[in-house]
């Protein structure tokens, strides 16, 4: 039994919805799994030299966790080939831990319902606007209280999605401690409508809309420092013809939302980086309808 396990990359927030709005994106990471002997990992590509290659691997820990929900164990040897850039606020820990709980599934031979699958997912990760695009594909809303509750919803299919690359590593960690505690009465409120306007513009395909839909008080003011010249960085990216520039998930990244001008949108917004002496680089995605798949092999 050899398989491969193919899992979307996702950007999250989009802006406004933090915590609730999160796009899988057609940028993979593959995991090659087979039973073994002894557990042992192998990785080429994005964190090959800095990645763990033993317990604490990320996929390892899901896929044991899951082995151990399922009540089994089996040893397995996996090589990941990752293609989605680390702590850059694309969910490539969202992809780990989806791809090691669908091996387990295929390993052991039996299926969790999603509740159960967000119920181990979540003991690495909590925040489930990364990892329910990973595992379902397309564009999804979700809420969580105790319970998950979620929908997907159409994505206008002429938009694609511009992905800046700066070489800034960005911990989740670190990106949520500059968050407040407590915000005021006033910023929630323009969020909410902000999300709700968001919501309404790409349902009807409104795109002058967005650029006013993507505005944030709750993280990206916040996170802005993080990032050198952020704010130039979104001008530019207006400037060349993007309907709505936002923050990845905790960042680096920087996505854009257009339907023509890719190259300019992403040249435009990358040599603000390049004045700064930052190396970066721009990737023109498509939305992932699908989500996480299994192949065998």
């Amino acid at each position: 039994m050899k398989f491969k396990v193919s899992v979307p990359a996702s950007t999250s927030n989009l802006g406004p919805g933090f915590d609730a709005l999160g796009l899988a994106l057609k940028l993979y990471n593959d995991f090659i799994v087979e039973p073994s002997d002894f557990y042992s990992v192998e990785i080429e590509g994005e964190g090959a030299d800095t990645l763990p290659k033993d317990e604490k691997n990320l996929f390892l820990r899901a896929y044991r966790s899951t082995m151990e929900y399922l009540g089994q164990s089996r040893p397995i040897k996996v090589k990941q080939v990752n293609r989605i850039p680390l702590g850059r606020g694309l969910g490539s820990s969202a992809t780990a831990i989806v791809g090691g709980i669908l091996a387990a599934e295929r390993i052991s031979g039996k299926s969790l319902s999603l509740p159960e699958i967000i119920d181990v997912a979540f003991k690495f990760e909590p925040h489930p606007d990364n990892v329910l695009p990973a595992y379902t594909g397309g564009f999804v809303v979700a809420a969580t209280n105790g319970d998950l509750h979620y929908i997907k919803l159409d994505w206008p299919e002429e938009l694609k999605v511009v992905i800046v690359v700066p070489e800034l590593f960005l911990s989740t960690e670190e990106s949520r401690s500059v968050l407040p505690d407590s915000y005021s009465r006033s910023d929630v409120i323009f969020n909410i409508q902000r999300v709700a306007l968001l919501l309404g513009a790409l349902q009807k395909k409104d795109f002058q809309l967005l650029k006013e839909a993507v505005k944030d008080r709750l993280h990206q003011p916040y996170r802005c420092d993080l990032i050198p010249s952020f704010w130039e960085v979104l001008s530019e990216g207006y400037r060349a013809g993007a309907y709505a520039v936002y923050l990845s998930g905790a960042g680096s990244c920087i996505g854009a939302l257009a339907d023509g001008n890719f190259e300019e949108i992403g040249r435009a917004m990358c040599n603000v980086f390049d004045a700064l002496g930052i190396e970066s680089r721009y990737l023109i995605l498509d939305v992932d309808g699908e989500g996480a798949k299994i192949e065998a092999l």
